[in-house]
């Protein structure tokens, strides 16, 4: 006699399984109902039956079920779990084709079938893409969880082959690139003109209503009679369509709400265009809520799911801003946030329309767009009261004529973001992508925080920003130019050279002095008269030296004068440089070249440059003074010490 055991969805066991526990599982259709993005339920269903491993096919299906059950995962992800056994079942069917013996999770074959399963993934696919990976971590998934379970076997070896390392590798995916300034502009311009739009659309629409009365007591070619019976529900869409005679009898007023931008008319058409078009009238569409979450993003710099995930009671209005709730399900986390606003005397239950455009202003008010958004679907929120999580609500005519308010669906080919765009005639370089916004709120939070990621990761973790947004041209570019700039800054730091004063300078300061250089009056005044002479050149302040304390005489005077950015090299100063260039080639001669590219390699850089501004005159004048026995090298005994060891 059989036993019964509830696991699940798991049926009876067979007689020959009886002492052996192992359970079989039933041989039929298997669905699960589960949630869309829409709010739509979407029932999806795997039929073991129709895979010659039907056994194989059945446990998987019968863990998938629960799996979904038990984590309420979404349409999306459960039908790539579905997609996951329907290919892997397939290769078994074609390789054990010409096997009769049947094929379950406990058999030796399945780990060999399993590993040739993954490694085959890849060439199903585009280079680069995450399926393959995606497919085999799904399949696994399912098989770790049956072999967790103390009561279903399954083979030791595909146990360990599934907990081992994926046999196919995760495709690289290119990361979305910010926004250039000029597109995110034209970005935020289209939508505050589309939110403009709809709030005169929507207040033309109920006016309309106020002249109208139900179509059978009117007309049912009058449009305010149509968006009468729309708004108190007397009418359905597919009445609508219905009672209105063909195309060639209607008004205009009708007949314009219809027509192609060319004035064209498509006739087979032309009545579903009509009803979408009266309910536009009164309420926001899909494609209307674009408008709104562009606005948002920009002003708040959250994510688009953050955005689009508060309601009502999430929102606090407050004397100069509003306070928002931020839900971010991936990372778990709720958070509050507060932003200010300019003056703004509209409330939110004010019906009155706005009687100014605003064209890009108030661009990074978060409160002046969630007080229009709240007015512009109040009275679709009135019909969805069980939808209290979002704001983004609409209108909607399905394909069958009936009218539905339900939480936005931004997924489909016509109410897309791209679909948005161009409704909008909006061109950017790249991707119509909505995270590409959010990217470029993180540059301009970057930017204002000087590149410090502790202030730009405000909301999520260092890491993240690094490895996500920091990824960016523009953050490249300014990375580049701070390191650049960093660089500069301390190359100028330890090796500017000296300030070197041309004969015709020299001629001009006789008369006029060093003032008319950037020098204080004392420090001119020490040069002209000599006090600050260091032999090699002239010191501004040999008490602020960058190689000594401040206020302490310079410990490196006059060896390193020709890296210091305090010497200042006159004309009477070149006999002094010739004899150090002499100095310096018999060092060159006496030292290993990496020795003295360290001690002098600078100095000897910037000697060779100074003497190269030198006019052969100066030169040959200089030379003469040494041969005549007026000048002698002034060096300290430490520097010829050092070059005689």
């Amino acid at each position: 006699m059989a036993r019964r055991h509830n696991y699940g969805t798991f049926g009876e066991y067979s007689e020959d399984a009886q002492d052996s526990h192992q359970p079989m599982a039933r041989i039929g259709v298997r669905s699960v109902t589960c949630a869309k993005s829409a709010g739509r339920n979407q029932v999806i269903e795997l039929d073991p039956g129709r895979f010659r491993c039907s056994r194989v096919a059945a446990q998987l299906a019968d863990e998938w079920v629960e799996y979904v059950e038990a984590t309420e995962i979404t349409a999306g992800p459960a039908s790539a779990y579905r997609r996951a056994i329907d290919r892997f079942c397939s290769m078994v069917d074609t390789e054990l084709e010409s096997t009769v013996a049947p094929v379950d999770l406990t058999d030796p074959r399945t780990a060999r079938l399993l590993a040739k399963w993954e490694r085959g993934l890849a060439a199903t696919y585009s280079p680069g893409s995450n399926w393959p990976a995606y497919l085999a971590t799904s399949l696994r998934t399912l098989l770790i969880r049956r072999d967790d379970h103390p009561e279903r076997a399954v083979d030791p070896v595909l146990a360990r082959t599934v907990r081992g390392p994926l046999l196919v590798s995760w495709g690289e995916k290119a990361e979305h690139d910010e926004f250039s300034r000029k597109d995110k502009q034209a970005l935020v311009r289209a939508a505050w003109a589309a939110v403009n739009e709809l709030e005169k659309r929507l207040a033309a629409g109920w006016r309309l209503v106020e002249e109208g009365r139900h179509p059978d007591a009117g007309s049912w070619l009058h449009l305010p009679d149509l968006l009468w019976g729309l708004a108190h529900g007397e009418v359905s869409p597919k009445e609508i369509t219905s009672r209105l005679p063909s195309v060639a009898g209607w008004p205009d007023d009708l007949r314009s709400l219809v027509a192609r931008p060319d004035g064209r008319i498509t006739v087979n058409t032309a009545k579903q265009r009509l009803v979408c078009e009266l309910v536009a009238h009164l309420y926001p569409t899909s494609l209307d809520l674009h408008a709104f979450r562009v606005l948002l993003m920009d002003a708040t710099g959250r994510t688009s799911e953050e955005v689009t995930g508060f309601g009502a009671k999430d929102v606090e209005f407050l004397a100069k801003g509003v306070r928002l709730t931020f839900l971010k399900k991936r990372a778990g986390r709720i958070r509050h946030r507060a932003f200010r606003d300019g003056d703004n005397s509209l409330q939110p239950d004010e019906a009155e329309p706005v009687t100014h455009e605003i064209a890009d202003r108030p661009r990074r008010e978060a409160g002046a767009v969630v007080r229009r958004m709240i007015n512009v679907t109040a009275k679709v929120r009135d019909q969805t009261r069980e939808v209290e999580d979002t704001l983004f609500v609409r209108a909607a005519v399905l394909p069958g004529g009936r009218l539905v308010f339900d939480r936005w669906n931004f997924a489909g080919p016509s109410s897309s973001f791209v679909a948005w765009a161009r409704s909008r005639n909006i061109t950017v370089s790249g991707d119509l992508h909505i995270a590409r916004l959010r990217k470029s709120t993180k540059v301009e939070k970057a930017i204002v925080a000087r590149g410090r990621v502790s202030v730009a990761a405000d909301d999520h973790l260092e890491e993240t920003f690094a490895g996500h947004y920091a990824q960016g041209t523009t953050l490249r570019i300014i990375s580049g130019d701070v390191i650049t700039a960093a660089q500069e800054h301390w190359f100028r730091q330890a090796v500017d050279g000296p300030t070197v004063i041309t004969a015709e300078a020299a001629e001009t300061a006789a008369g006029t002095g060093l003032d008319g250089f950037g020098l204080e009056p004392p420090e001119a005044e020490g040069i002209i008269s000599g006090q600050l002479d260091m032999g090699l050149s002239h010191c501004r302040d040999p008490r602020q030296s960058p190689y000594s304390p401040s206020g302490e005489l310079c410990a490196v005077a006059p060896l390193r004068c020709l890296e210091c950015r305090n010497a200042w090299i006159l004309p009477t100063n070149l006999p002094q440089l010739l004899l150090f260039r002499s100095h310096l080639e018999r060092s060159k001669q006496r030292l290993p070249p990496a020795v003295f590219t360290a001690q002098w390699g600078q100095s000897w850089a910037n000697l060779l440059a100074v003497l190269a501004d030198r006019t052969p005159e100066e030169l040959d004048l200089a030379r003469l003074h040494i041969a005549e026995g007026r000048e002698a090298l002034h060096l300290p005994l430490t520097a010829h010490t050092e070059f005689d060891q």
